[in-house]
């Protein structure tokens, strides 16, 4: 099997942008280049609004574990300097640390000053440039690649046990444990969890948030890489999964978190995975399966 292709990981499956901008003629520009961007090897999803206080409002509808991966903000709107202002204010109260950026026609201006200087945003790009479409996504992607490796740099070694979240890998004895329980042979209880996928697992989240390829997780290993396949690394993925599945009591909510962009997710380039650590406040909705 062919591992899909992907151009590098930011950790979702796809990204979500929400996206404001009050002139039809910059979305009808610039949409198929954000709905196509390579920026995880997906089509992403874009959220369109064309008045700030249309997407404040919507803001405060959205669920917590709504929140789109990066948002896409005018400066100037409808006639109202402080537009976007408003809409990132709204945005980072409610999810702190989003990446945004400002798509402007206003940069070298008072705007842009005020952006960085009195507010939290990541980057400002101005629309008038000669290659705007490659500026923005190569921003973009600088912006989700900062986020995911911030995302995965909670893990600790305390004594001989490396943590991450709810997981906890013992160094001495290499037994896992999440949640509390230990994590054993998903297709029967009695016996321990291999050592292989428990060795993956430690190489994962040692790395997160940093995908490990297939050759990458062979030399790992102290293997061959180059008769070291895709199919194996995958199988040993589908057995940590279903371990973790088993010490929540096989409700699958593990899986559907893997999903959904977090715990052990595909990222695709060369056959790589990753580890990245659960939020509380995770929802699967969708991604690959095994």
């Amino acid at each position: 099997m062919v591992a899909p292709r992907f151009t590098f990981y930011t950790g979702f499956p796809m990204a979500k942008i929400f996206w404001v901008e009050d002139q039809s003629h910059w979305i009808d520009k610039f949409q198929d280049t954000l709905k196509h961007a390579d920026l995880d090897g997906e089509c992403n999803t874009l959220q369109i609004y064309k008045f700030s206080e249309a997407a404040r409002q919507k803001i405060a509808l959205m669920a917590t574990e709504d929140q789109p991966d990066i948002a896409l903000l005018d400066a100037r709107m409808n006639g109202n300097d402080r537009a976007g202002f408003s809409v990132s204010s709204a945005l980072l109260n409610k999810w702190p640390g989003l990446p945004i950026i400002f798509f402007s026609e206003h940069s070298g201006t008072g705007i842009e000053q005020d952006a960085f200087s009195e507010h939290q945003i990541t980057d400002f790009i101005a629309k008038h440039q000669r290659n705007v479409e490659d500026v923005l996504c190569w921003r973009m992607r600088a912006a989700l690649r900062h986020k995911a490796v911030n995302d995965g740099a909670a893990k600790t070694i305390v004594g001989d046990v490396l943590s991450s979240g709810e997981l906890k890998l013992d160094l001495d004895t290499w037994e896992v444990y999440w949640k509390g329980a230990r994590l054993m042979n998903p297709d029967n209880a009695k016996r321990p969890l291999a050592p292989t996928p428990r060795k993956i697992l430690r190489c994962l989240v040692e790395r997160s948030p940093r995908p490990v390829t297939t050759w990458q997780i062979a030399e790992y290993l102290g293997v061959d890489p180059d008769a070291y396949s895709y199919a194996t690394y995958r199988q040993h993925i589908k057995t940590l999964r279903h371990s973790f599945d088993a010490a929540e009591g096989r409700a699958g909510h593990f899986i559907e978190h893997c999903k959904n962009g977090h715990g052990i997710i595909s990222c695709g380039e060369q056959g790589a995975y990753s580890w990245t650590k659960l939020p509380a406040t995770t929802r699967a909705t969708r991604g690959d399966t095994l």
